[in-house]
């Protein structure tokens, strides 16, 4: 036997095929060739191969959290709620950073693979259907948190009203006045950026204001991107009042196009952001935000599967939306 345990990533670069092939032999799938079944598991006998236990085993006190990254104010908040829950809970966090690694060469799905927790909550931007059927493989409970990708229908998910957020947004906007209120998101790609899109839309609709496309930008929640989308708009020969970005790091990239352009937020420019991470209140003037409830989302997540215990997840999974509401500070004002 090995002196540690052997991963399903080894055992597919042991037989040629992908991991994926690895956990269709592993669940017993009719959709594999019988001499690649029959190759799959002579290397899993030679090699030790040892599945996870799936149920009926003791908790062990912790929770696996992969992050997208560990740079961002976002994430703050994320690992402060998922702490709060696990201190409650008498369990431990083990945080693994992505770092950005595509779906199909994350080397810390075989890092989770080698070690037993209690469940994984996931958190990043990107989850192909490869990357989630090895998620099944381990077998073992996952969350998603605020699944930027799209929901799995066999994993339990924790998100946020994006949508009435985007529409709360914008309807403070058209009461103050304005009607040239450009709308800044993240990669279209992304549910969250196209459901927040959606609810400035919808809101815009409701005020009897077309939609300009030209003022709706993506791009990306950080700073570079609010920066970018920013000039992109206010280039415009008819330029927007009001800015509506996706995030709040997105809102203070323009607050930054804003300042080199000698604009005033918010007499010549009011700006509503999203997220209402703690850093909202330090900007200059306060930014006007949604607050998504952020950390409360971590540890409904954490508390779903410490909940979940010897039984796993419920089928089918829970699906839980938490609202989200306006916080009006000092950048909105009149058009």
């Amino acid at each position: 036997m090995p002196s540690r345990r052997v991963t399903i990533a080894e055992i597919a670069a042991f037989a040629g095929v992908s991991v994926p092939t690895v956990s269709k032999v592993l669940n017993g799938r009719s959709d594999v060739a019988e001499a690649t079944r029959k190759r799959v598991q002579q290397i899993m006998a030679e090699r030790g191969y040892r599945r996870r236990a799936s149920g009926g085993s003791r908790p062990v006190g912790l929770v696996d959290m992969v992050l997208p990254s560990l740079d961002s104010p976002w994430v703050v908040e994320v690992l402060r709620g998922a702490e709060a829950e696990a201190r409650r809970s008498g369990t431990q966090i083990a945080v693994t950073s992505a770092d950005g690694e595509p779906a199909g060469e994350r080397r810390w799905l075989d890092r989770l693979a080698t070690r037993r927790s209690d469940g994984l909550v996931l958190v990043v931007s990107e989850a192909g259907p490869e990357t989630l059927e090895q998620l099944a493989a381990l077998h073992t409970p996952v969350v998603l948190l605020d699944p930027v990708g799209g929901s799995a229908p066999e994993f339990a998910t924790v998100g946020a009203t994006n949508w009435a957020g985007g529409v709360s947004a914008v309807e403070h906007l058209v009461a103050l006045g304005h009607r040239r209120i450009a709308v800044l998101s993240g990669r279209p790609q992304l549910v969250c950026s196209q459901e927040r899109v959606e609810g400035y839309r919808a809101a815009l609709a409701r005020a009897g204001i077309p939609v300009d496309e030209r003022l709706v930008h993506f791009g990306d929640f950080r700073p570079t991107g609010g920066r970018a989308g920013t000039r992109t708009v206010l280039d415009l020969p008819d330029p927007p009042t009001a800015i509506f970005a996706g995030s709040d790091m997105q809102a203070f990239g323009v607050y930054q196009e804003a300042a080199e352009r000698g604009l005033r937020i918010p007499e010549d420019l009011s700006v509503v952001g999203f997220d209402d991470i703690a850093f909202s209140e330090l900007m200059a003037p306060q930014l006007t935000t949604v607050r998504q409830p952020l950390a409360r989302m971590a540890a409904e997540s954490v508390r779903l599967l410490l909940a979940a215990g010897e039984d796993g997840i419920p089928d089918p999974p829970p699906r839980l939306e938490l609202a989200t509401h306006l916080v009006v500070r000092g950048s909105t004002g009149p058009a």
